[in-house]
């Protein structure tokens, strides 16, 4: 049975100091348009996990010092489609949103005046194909062109009308919510006009005296935070986008590397001492905070780094690097602290490490080795891997092979779906290569399928000799690979690769390693055997 991967965890609950400074880094950064191979560099892609839903991926629940008061049947709601909740004065609204299905999405209005038997007492349908997520709020506003109370919410198509953007409506009378304006944001992509808004993954409002403003989450853009002008909320307007990590560099973190994964995921504004400040949550570069009082000239405040190694792993005698994923925060009452939420994806970290010169190596887990299983093979270039490429040769039944592919023009899951059907496989890696066409940013994976599936980062000392990249002569240059000019080289001996899982909890590190190899000049072809791998986890 084919089965969707994004590692899972638990939030991490972390306090940390507000008034903060920040260290240069030199993390790579998700620029220009959105991937939509299954790489996480945009807010919608870390949906692929248990997050909404049952209790798989999580820890087992606690309980301490909270009582169940009531429970709420919501109607047309199935396991898994509540996937957010805002509280204003003696109403709750709770997103239905699109990951369990298109239909039923939109807000659904609870009465809770009594907390012991609350009422559903309206439902706010979203526009069609589209849907809420994690981005529902209400705020009053007061402005020369609206005095009332607003809901905003977030826009991800579901379906093939979808449209994105955010949607605002008014909720003076709860019972009877008003549209005011639907599917309004960013209409353009990558510098070209669009007929629907970017989607967008959050959205949060707030009332700025004579002005009014919304900040959303663009799925589809590096300039990932989009600023709405809504002083008249029949009539909003987009006045700003910014790319943190371009606009602040700082807020990169210059250690570990495995930290690549950066963009917006959430955030909140809150006046503190007459500013208005922008707490944003960007995931591997941290929690971010912003001067918003003119939201067109954002001001950087500071900003936090993950631990490194992570303390968890430290507490338990390991040495690990953080995973990052900062995923949301909100201030302290007294403004002194924020809470932050870091999304925990897995309990292993992986490492790899080329033992020939000793150079670390930046790789990502899609699919992972099930405990205790080792895998000890020899690499086969397959080249795409993609339904309308050259199709993969199968692997060697009576041998084990492990599949490298190039990242680019199809997805994650599409690659290893063809790399099983071609049968012979018993693991995937998935390398990024560099041209015009190229996807050369390292990033998570989201993938489906059977094999366990690792992508690697762009080349660096030790890791290009194992680069697939592209040949001017021969094969279409998409299925050629040959070593960069300046690439490390050996006449005939064979280079070792090391990837290492490392459990959080009480386990001993984990040690896995390969080796891989091959010849100066040597152009491989699709189908040819390279370097010798070995993986291991327990």
């Amino acid at each position: 049975m084919r089965k969707a991967h994004r590692q899972t965890g638990v939030g991490v609950f972390a306090a940390m100091l507000f008034a903060t400074t920040a260290l240069a880094g030199s993390a790579q950064a998700h620029d220009g348009v959105s991937a939509t191979d299954g790489a996480i560099d945009n807010a919608a892609a870390s949906h692929g996990h248990d997050q909404h839903g049952g209790s798989d991926g999580h820890l087992p629940a606690t309980q301490k010092n909270a009582q169940l008061v009531s429970k709420l049947k919501l109607s047309n709601v199935v396991e898994g489609k509540i996937a957010d909740v805002g509280v204003h004065k003696v109403y709750a609204y709770l997103a239905s949103w699109g990951g369990v299905g298109c239909d039923n999405t939109g807000v659904y209005v609870v009465d809770i005046r009594k907390p012991s038997k609350p009422k559903e007492v309206g439902f706010i349908p979203a526009p069609a194909g589209s849907a809420p997520g994690e981005g529902i709020q209400t705020v009053h506003l007061s402005t020369p062109s609206f005095n009332g109370d607003v809901l905003v919410s977030n826009n991800e198509i579901c379906g093939e009308t979808g449209s994105g953007g955010m949607n605002i409506y008014d909720v003076s009378n709860p019972t009877k919510p008003k549209a005011l304006a639907e599917g309004v944001g960013d209409f353009t992509l990558g510098g070209e006009k669009t007929e629907t808004a970017r989607q967008i993954h959050s959205v949060f409002a707030w009332d700025a005296g004579r002005k009014a403003y919304a900040v959303i989450v663009d799925n589809e853009e590096g300039t990932d935070v989009d600023i709405m002008d809504i002083t008249d909320p029949t009539k909003p307007q987009l006045i700003a986008e910014y790319d943190l990590d371009e606009t602040f560099p700082q807020i990169l973190q210059a250690a570990p590397d495995n930290l690549t994964e950066v963009f917006l995921h959430d955030m909140v504004v809150k006046n503190i001492r007459g500013r208005q400040v922008l707490l944003a949550s960007y995931w591997d570069a941290g929690y971010v905070a912003l001067d918003a009082t003119d939201p067109k000239n954002l001001k950087y405040i500071g900003d936090t780094d993950f631990t490194d190694p992570d303390p968890e792993g430290t507490a338990n005698g390991r040495d690990v690097a953080p995973e990052g994923h900062g995923h949301q925060a909100e201030f302290t009452l007294g403004n002194r602290y924020v809470i932050g939420a870091d999304e925990d994806f897995g309990p292993y970290a992986l490492s790899a490490r080329n033992l020939d010169d000793n150079a670390a190596v930046t790789a990502g887990q899609g699919i992972p080795l099930e405990a205790g299983k080792t895998i000890t093979g020899d690499t086969v270039h397959v080249g795409l891997g993609c339904n309308d490429s050259p199709a993969v040769p199968a692997g060697d039944p009576a041998n084990v092979d492990i599949a490298v592919v190039e990242r680019g023009v199809c997805t994650f899951t599409e690659k290893a779906a063809d790399i099983e059907a071609a049968g012979g496989y018993d693991a995937v890696l998935v390398f990024n290569r560099t041209g015009s066409d190229a996807c050369d940013a390292q990033s998570g994976m989201t993938v489906e399928g059977t094999l366990p599936t690792f992508g690697v980062a762009p080349p660096r000392p030790g890791l290009r000799r194992l680069r697939p990249a592209l040949q001017q002569r021969g094969l279409p240059r998409r299925h050629r690979s040959r070593h960069p000019a300046g690439g490390h080289r050996h006449q005939g001996r064979p280079a070792h690769l090391l990837l290492a899982l490392r459990r959080l909890g009480l386990r001993a590190p984990l040690p896995q390693q390969g080796r891989e190899d091959d010849r100066a000049g040597h152009v491989r072809h699709s189908g040819e055997p390279g370097p010798r791998v070995r993986l291991r986890r327990r």
